[in-house]
């Protein structure tokens, strides 16, 4: 991490992350598509999504989560920033010379040669069926069904990891500890992804939250009755109430709100 000399309040505990390691500054211009901005609302202009809107205009890169090349060599050319996601990606070219975008796994270096088979080599960066990974190895980007591409650990610094087979299923411990039955046939890349520093990053001012589309949050013990649970009172007043509630009443923390009852067979154990 790098840290500034605080010439400003915004520096004075402002960190940022080393991104010396990355090799291209422009997209691969055949794998971006522009990213239309929609700031939290739906189409009928009405915000669903509270706190977002304005921010850097950025374009989107498609990241290859389904990876169908199978038995097909590739060469890692580039490793660049993604500012879709908290991970790096890194930029693959196959042997028909054919180039694709995938998660950077750590340890990755320009040069080196990653495959997608149903059993090979345990390396970083290759991809295999999960029956096939031995237990106690790391893996990230983890389909929940067979070739639907890479739903789990996908954010930075992120891991999830084989623990045994029972069955048709492979039991695996996810990045939030919860433990999870995959079925066997699904893919998943061996390794942690990259960028683990992401989480110690401070952002140091308001104005950067704004670059990055995120607009502010006000409490709702300073709003007004008509707006939230927690507002009214004389002068600094608290909640008011047993339990903090969300500005359409809904009780705020500690109450679950998984509702895929269908997929509940599927959890060993649920995260704490």
């Amino acid at each position: 991490m790098k840290r500034y000399k605080p010439t400003s309040p915004g520096r004075r505990h402002a960190t940022r992350e080393d991104f010396s390691e990355l090799t291209k500054k422009r997209p691969e211009k055949s794998l971006v598509k522009i990213l239309k901005k929609q700031s939290g609302r739906n189409n009928q202009g009405k915000i669903t999504v509270r706190h977002q809107g304005g921010g850097a205009k950025r374009f989107y890169r498609m990241v290859d989560f389904r990876q169908k090349k199978i038995d097909m060599p590739g060469t890692v050319i580039a490793l660049e920033y993604d500012p879709n996601r908290t991970a790096f990606i890194v930029l693959i070219e196959y042997q028909d010379k054919t180039k694709a975008y995938r998660l950077a796994p750590q340890g990755l270096k320009i040069g080196d040669e990653v495959i997608i088979s149903d059993k090979t080599e345990i390396k970083i960066g290759n991809r295999m069926r999960i029956k096939n990974i031995p237990i106690g190895t790391e893996v990230y980007n983890i389909e929940i069904l067979p070739m639907a591409g890479g739903k789990l650990a996908r954010s930075a610094g992120s891991s999830a990891k084989v623990m045994g087979i029972e069955g048709k299923y492979v039991a695996v411990k996810m990045p939030s500890k919860e433990l999870r039955k995959i079925n066997k046939e699904c893919f998943a890349s061996i390794g942690a992804l990259s960028r683990a520093d992401h989480r110690y990053r401070v952002i140091g001012k308001a104005g950067l939250k704004r670059h990055m589309g995120i607009r502010p949050t006000v409490r709702g013990s300073a709003m007004v009755p008509a707006d939230h649970p927690h507002g009214g009172g004389e002068g600094r007043a608290g909640i008011g109430m047993k339990h903090p509630k969300t500005p359409w009443g809904k009780i705020a923390f500690g109450k679950k709100t998984r509702k895929r009852k269908k997929t509940n067979k599927f959890i060993i154990k649920r995260r704490k």
